[in-house]
């Protein structure tokens, strides 16, 4: 029974053999080529015929005898591929000959094509064969089958900022506009000025006459009429007349001004007490005294009236966020408010410079969704939108990447990103972690509202992200994934990447705290056995 082996290694090129004895003398060939052009003879006379037909093509003729290396030629068409020619016998490893001279003969037509002959078996390993020479350059080969596509590769470092361009040359002025629609009819006036008079009119014509009237009162006497007189001119003065009596004392004058002092008087005798005189004018204020000694504590004052009651505490209320991290909209816990609804922002990156968003305040919850919820702006009055390459991350829900993982865009974002609800709280609302894998309790006096895991920061293109406080609820979500959110572009897409990175409060033990931690790396359904746990409260208001 005959085993069929695998074909052996290739062995290496031997040299070129001996030259082959003579062959056979050829049949008589076929007649052989033109002879060589022959000296131009003397000048005809006559009229040039017309061009004749072209003549039919001459049979091959035999193969000359090899000519002397010529100069290497231009490359030629490339040839039809030959018919596979039948897998010969393995021959037996002959002693490497001297080497021979190269004479390359004439290409021979392709032969039929062969049965193929079974496996040999592979011959001996021969010695080593001498180096062969330089082979001639082989034809170029059919195209290849196209190759499967390969795997995503991994998103590329951020590119350096371009330069700005060149400012644009002024735009030339526009074509005149389209006339414009009437305008709305305008208010009334103010009243004008009164005109001139009018020129009197021509008399009218006689009115009918009258009724006759009823007789009237008996009249009155008419009194004298007289007439004043000018005034006349003044008399010549009369005689002085005798002294009246005195009038009455007039009242006091005033005060007068104190006059100025007049020379000092001879000393007189001692006069009696005079009655005081009036208090004399205000003199200027006096420079200031020296600080005099703090005085004694005054005595404890009596105890005042109670105060009115202080307002209710809902009139300054707290705002908080609650993240479903799917695509429902969250309720809003017990005991609150809601405000308004949203997508859940984490954090945005622009100029290669990370801003993240406290989950527990109003601002991590935008009323719309966008890939690139923000623009730059520079100090020329310009501003950009969606036009360099700046990054906007969000928290995502549990839907699974599509198996091609390509880019997400368009209406298919929308499954990928989580909704969140802000609220309001009449009290201080905080987050408790208990660093252990059961839930904590909430301190005396206050309520839970919700439990959830320690979330304390995120990195992801260029090592940029942001962090949480542990004292905001927004430290305290209610689903743990190893990925929570999702990287936007500004191109419109959304997707999942290897350098994102999510990072937890861990469990500590009691005895292990000041020893050094212990290495570990726990594999996917094992990661929330060292994830601490956290519950939300808010103060008890009744």
């Amino acid at each position: 029974m005959e085993h069929l082996v695998g074909p052996g290694e290739s062995g290496a090129p031997g040299s070129l053999g001996f030259p082959g004895e003579k062959g056979q003398a050829g049949r008589d060939g076929i007649p052989g080529p033109a002879g060589v052009k022959g000296d131009p003879g003397p000048p005809g006379i006559g009229v040039p015929g017309s061009p004749g037909y072209p003549g039919l093509p001459g049979s091959k003729g035999d193969p000359g005898l090899p000519g002397l290396p010529g100069a290497p030629g231009y490359p030629g068409l490339k040839g039809e591929a030959g018919f596979p020619g039948p897998q010969g016998l393995p021959g037996g490893q002959g002693s490497p000959g001297p080497p021979g001279q190269s004479l390359q003969g004439a290409k021979g037509s392709p032969g039929p094509p062969g049965l193929p002959g079974r496996q040999g078996s592979p011959g001996p390993e021969g010695p080593r064969g001498f180096p062969g020479s330089g082979g001639q350059k082989g034809e170029k080969g059919f195209q290849g089958v196209p190759g499967s596509p390969g795997l995503s590769g991994e998103k590329g470092d951020t590119g350096f900022p371009g330069s700005p361009g060149p400012a644009g040359l002024p735009g030339n002025p526009g074509t005149k506009g389209d006339l414009g629609l009437p305008g709305v009819r305008g208010f009334p006036g103010p009243k004008g000025l009164s005109g001139p008079p009018g020129s009197t009119g021509p008399p009218g014509e006689p009115g009918d006459p009258g009724p006759p009237g009823s007789p009237g009162n008996p009249g009155i006497a008419p009194s004298p009429i007289v007439v004043k007189g000018e005034q006349g001119p003044p008399g010549p003065p009369g005689l002085q007349g005798v002294r009246g009596a005195q009038g009455p004392s007039g009242l006091p004058g005033l005060p007068g001004q104190p006059g100025t002092s007049g020379d000092p008087g001879p000393e007189g005798q001692s006069g009696e007490s005079g009655i005081p005189g009036r208090k004399g004018d205000r003199g200027p204020p006096g420079l200031p005294g020296e600080r005099g000694f703090p005085g004694p504590a005054g005595a404890e004052g009596p105890q005042g009236s109670p105060g009115a009651p202080g307002l209710v505490s809902a009139a300054h209320g707290f705002l908080i966020t609650r993240h479903s991290q799917s695509v429902d909209v969250p309720r809003c816990p017990d005991g609150t408010t809601p405000i308004y609804d949203g997508y859940s922002l984490l954090y945005v990156q622009g100029n290669e410079r990370a801003h993240g968003q406290d989950l527990g305040t109003a601002g991590s919850c935008l009323k719309r969704f966008s890939t690139m919820p923000f623009m730059f702006c520079n100090i020329n009055n310009v501003c950009n939108f969606a036009s360099r390459n700046d990054y906007s991350y969000w928290l995502s829900t549990p839907e699974p990447m599509p198996m091609s993982m390509a880019p997400i865009k368009g209406d298919s974002i929308k499954p990928f990103i989580s909704r969140c609800t802000v609220c309001e709280a009449p009290a201080m609302v905080i987050a408790v972690h208990s660093q252990t894998i059961q839930v904590p309790e909430c301190p005396e006096n206050w309520i839970d509202l919700w439990i959830g895991y320690s979330f304390m920061m995120h990195t992801s293109a260029g090592a940029e992200g942001s962090g949480q406080a542990l004292a905001s609820p927004g430290s305290c979500l209610e689903d743990f994934r190893s990925s929570p959110f999702i990287e936007c572009h500004g191109h419109g897409t959304c997707n999942y990447y290897g350098n994102s990175y999510s990072f937890w409060l861990a469990t500590v033990d009691k005895n292990e705290m000041f020893r050094k931690p212990q290495s570990e790396t726990l594999k996917a359904g094992y990661l929330q056995t060292r994830v601490s746990r956290c519950i939300v409260c808010m103060k008890r208001t009744t």
